[in-house]
């Protein structure tokens, strides 16, 4: 393709754009020019999709219509607000980088890409969608959506998730934004790829760039993009026990290593080797206890867990744990598998 192909599709894309978008509300802030929620929108549209995001964008700008107040928060509030959404790092990322833009005086958001691009949680696409996004200056957004995307038009089957395939997909991205207009040309070709250009069963013989793809040429365009092979998933055993006294109160514990779940809060917890660990230590520790069993998938581990509820008189002294309430649960930001377990137990 040459530089005249480029500019077309663009130009039809931002035309696609024009008429099928949705109205989100992160959009209205980037044109109000409101670069700190446009960051927010960036951070939590990571790894989630727009429908589940909504709901948590709309809180977060609720309880922190500025940057100043999310600094000021306590790190419990941040992901007791986040609960539910995963990939805690990016809530704890968000906090600091909070924090660092007050510290550095760079209020209410920083405006060089260098600036933004230090900000932890940040990396080279989120920098550049908020530059685009929020002052519409020229640097090309990729998300996965953009990936896919660049990878039919080019026919690339380069993993995009490798170091030479992210280079790959920075240069074609470069190569087909209209510096012109960044912010349009982004936002387009994001939505093209969300709405459109779909992982599986992509309308080709109605897409308005089906001349320029040539994904679509070679019929290659279910076939990508190509993803880097995924390590294998591990298995991880562990055995909650959910002390109850007569009084409704409980034990809980805050998680404090680099481990799933950092800082959040669970029931105490035993991990065991393997399964035939797990159920000798349940039949030696609560032989009469009742049970709750549940498998749950992360990225890479998959996790077999038994919450196991002992009824006692007294709740017994444990290393890092602490009592609280029954009710007092919903205080606390909780694993998905704890709120999972409790919802189970809802009456």
């Amino acid at each position: 393709m040459n530089t005249l192909s480029y500019q077309k599709i663009s130009q039809l894309l931002q035309q696609w754009y024009q008429h099928e978008k949705r109205e989100l509300p992160w959009r209205d802030a980037a044109l109000q020019g409101c670069a700190y929620r446009v960051w927010l929108s960036e951070i939590i549209l990571q790894q989630t999709r727009v429908q589940q995001g909504l709901e948590y964008y709309m809180r977060f700008v609720d309880r922190f219509p500025t940057v100043e107040e999310l600094a000021a928060a306590q790190e419990d509030e941040v992901l007791l607000l986040w609960q539910g959404l995963g990939y805690y790092s990016r809530a704890r990322n968000l906090h600091q980088a909070a924090k660092m833009i007050v510290e550095n005086g760079w209020t209410p958001f920083p405006q060089q890409f260098d600036q933004v691009i230090s900000l932890p949680g940040v990396g080279e696409y989120t920098a550049g969608a908020i530059m685009s996004f929020a002052y519409d200056a020229p640097y090309p957004a990729a998300d996965g959506n953009v990936y896919r995307v660049l990878s039919r038009l080019f026919d690339c089957d380069e993993p995009f998730d490798t170091t030479q395939g992210k280079k790959m997909f920075r240069q074609m991205a470069w190569e087909l934004l209209d510096r012109s207009q960044p912010r349009m040309h982004n936002s387009a070709t994001m939505e093209f790829g969300a709405l459109y250009c779909t992982p599986t069963s992509p309308d080709c013989g109605h897409c308005p760039v089906s001349a320029y793809c040539m994904a679509h040429q070679h019929g290659t365009a279910e076939l990508l993009p190509v993803r880097k092979p995924r390590p294998a998933i591990r298995d991880r055993y562990l055995m909650y026990t959910v002390y109850v006294t007569p009084d409704n109160h409980t034990l809980i514990r805050q998680r404090t290593a680099k481990d799933i779940w950092q800082h959040l809060y669970e029931f105490p917890v035993q991990e065991f080797l393997s399964k035939e660990d797990m159920e000798n230590g349940l039949h030696e520790e609560h032989p009469d206890g009742r049970l709750f069993r549940f498998t749950h998938v992360l990225s890479h581990q998959r996790l077999h867990a038994l919450f196991v509820i002992t009824l006692v008189d007294m709740l017994p002294a444990q290393d890092g744990c602490f009592p609280i309430r029954w009710e007092q649960l919903q205080d606390y930001a909780l694993s998905r598998l704890t709120l999972r377990y409790l919802e189970a137990v809802q009456p």
